[in-house]
């Protein structure tokens, strides 16, 4: 009970507590602790997607340190003039300062490299980026944090969200670049060719996004009820009606267009010489698809699905995406003949999706669960979800210098011993190194200031060594506040509903053991809970009394050991 912890009076039979240690060894990560308070079969840790906030950060300053790796990698034996030369004309803000840097340098060794990146500064101002397809706005925790450019040691320590926004961004900027994309000239030459190249990439995917949504709603529908369902959606305007209507049935006689809009027009009916007009004017045979979309208010793919499907109802995704090649380059026709600002909006959703799939490429080498990233700098603080055991896994990787281990749980599986048929089955997966150890180093490095002097430093002193001294500590808090929101013109909110509500601390103690600890209440309870990481924080300092003779006894296991890591 405290502050950003539990309030009194808050159902707190309501929130799930789950603990997860590993102690690492030469081949394997071994599971020592695997607890939680939900009596179900059902591990958040391992078998959930959950919004676990800024522990994101984690994955985006390793991403960023590995770029950094490779841009020392390719300018450690360049002179400073041709250093100087590639910083002035690189299309990305961390080439420009690694090619600056490395051109100043007394000593071009990687881990002074490293050092200095984390004290690069970032502005940490509130602002609107456009991005995940629109213009998104976001804030830091505390205001206090606003108007300042922190370091990105002192970014990652405190938790300050605008500080990581610009830097996901600037990794975009960098995998964009070094995809060849001049993205400036990209987005003000209107003669660019390659501008013609992503705006058909975007309506191929664009049409097929809503293309397929619509077959999933006609999938096992004949045409009466796929015509339903487009009047459902519909307003109840006999010209909308007509439109519908007249794509699905263009053969139909007056007297059933009649029979349709008596069905289904509330109020007065039209007249004689009103129906006749509609029946006549909004026939596919007189407006094209576009404009009878415009009139319906229905995406013209859905009412040319709506007619293939009546006339091919046995048809299969594929069918479908064939028969639809030239329509749907027809119904998005308006983009190439639009203005260059709605063609510069669809080339940066494009640019942004292809600097997200890089950025989803390290991360899954890293551990990361699920084979989609949101593509949007919402990511950065937890917009594209996690598991907890899979943080558990980067901080193993951390741990251990740069070398990803297996997690084991079970060391080896007898069968039949003593017989004939007797069978062993061990973990058959090899140590594969993932990050360079100067990288691991810096990373292990900063988690320590965030128990330090952090967001963290409730736990700064609570756990201690076999021989009194302290215990290097380090970790990464993350507050995940997942709602579906509904909003109105102009931005504004209409409707808030909480999804889950969650607070995960991934950390390590000392050289060998690490691990996450987690607070999750699901559905509608979230919204009477306000806590925020501190909790998963303040549970890890409340449990050192039942963790003091795991963590102080003699290893049981071969352990390599790592170099000490201080704080900055």
């Amino acid at each position: 009970i405290g502050k950003q912890l539990l309030s009194p009076g808050q159902p707190l039979s309501k929130v799930t507590y789950s603990f997860v240690l590993y102690e690492r060894g030469t081949n394997g990560n071994y599971l020592r602790v695997r607890a939680d308070s939900l009596n179900k079969p059902f591990d958040i840790n391992s078998d959930a997607k959950l919004m676990l906030g800024s522990t994101a950060k984690l994955r985006t300053l390793a991403t960023y340190l590995q770029i950094v790796d490779d841009l020392h990698r390719r300018f450690a034996g360049l002179p400073a003039r041709e250093l100087s030369r590639i910083a002035a004309a690189a299309q990305d803000p961390i080439t420009v300062w690694a090619a600056g840097y490395m051109a100043r340098a007394s000593d071009r060794s990687l881990q002074p490299m490293l050092d200095a990146a984390m004290e690069r500064h970032y502005s940490a101002a509130p602002g609107s980026f456009f991005t995940g397809g629109g213009t998104q706005s976001f804030g830091n925790f505390e205001s206090t944090e606003n108007g300042g450019e922190p370091t990105l040691t002192v970014a990652f320590q405190h938790s300050i969200n605008l500080a990581f926004i610009r830097l996901m961004r600037d990794i975009v900027s960098y995998y964009n670049a070094q995809n060849g994309v001049e993205v400036s000239r990209l987005l003000s030459d209107p003669n660019d060719p390659n501008r013609s190249a992503y705006l058909h990439r975007f309506v191929e995917a664009d049409s097929r996004h809503f293309l397929h949504r619509y077959y999933k709603d006609f999938k096992g529908l004949d045409t009466e009820q796929m015509l339903a369902l487009m009047v459902h959606r519909a307003q109840p305007v006999s010209t909308r009606l007509a439109t519908i209507y007249l794509s699905v049935y263009p053969e139909a006689r007056l007297a059933n267009f009649k029979a349709f809009l008596a069905a289904h027009l509330p109020g007065d009916q039209p007249s004689e010489d009103q129906l006749w007009h509609e029946f006549v004017t909004y026939s596919p045979y007189h407006l094209s698809l576009k404009d009878r979309g415009y009139i319906a208010g229905i995406h013209p793919l859905e009412l040319w699905l709506a007619s293939y499907l009546e006339e091919h109802p046995n048809a299969s995704w594929d069918d479908v995406v064939d028969a639809s090649a030239e329509v749907r380059q027809q119904v998005y026709s308006w983009l190439f003949k639009g203005s260059a600002f709605k063609q510069d909006e669809r080339i940066k959703i494009l640019l942004e999706q292809d600097g997200f799939s890089h950025i989803l490429d390290h991360w899954r080498t890293l551990g990361y669960p699920f084979s989609h990233l949101v593509p949007s700098l919402g990511t950065v603080i937890g917009a594209s979800g996690d598991r907890p055991d899979a943080l558990a896994q980067l901080m193993g990787v951390i741990l251990n210098d740069g070398i990803k281990l297996p997690n084991d749980s079970i060391s080896r599986l007898r069968f039949a011993e003593g017989t004939p048929y007797q069978t062993t089955l061990v973990h058959g997966a090899a140590p594969v190194r993932v990050m360079a150890p100067e990288i691991a180093r810096t990373l292990r490095r900063t988690l320590m200031t965030v128990v330090a002097d952090g967001t963290a430093s409730r736990l700064h002193g609570a756990y201690v060594a076999a021989d009194g001294t302290p215990l290097p500590v380090g970790g990464k808090t993350g507050t995940g506040d997942n709602r579906f929101d509904r909003f109105g013109a102009g931005g504004s909110i209409i409707s808030s509903r909480s999804v889950d509500r969650t607070a995960t601390f991934v950390f390590f103690l000392g050289d060998r053991f690490f691990g996450t600890v987690t607070a999750y209440v699901p559905g509608a309870d979230a919204a009477r809970f306000d806590f925020t990481s501190g909790l998963a924080v303040q549970l890890l300092k409340v449990l050192q009394p039942e963790l003091e003779p795991l963590i102080g006894a003699p290893t049981s296991v071969a352990v390599q050991p790592a170099p000490a890591a201080k704080p900055s």
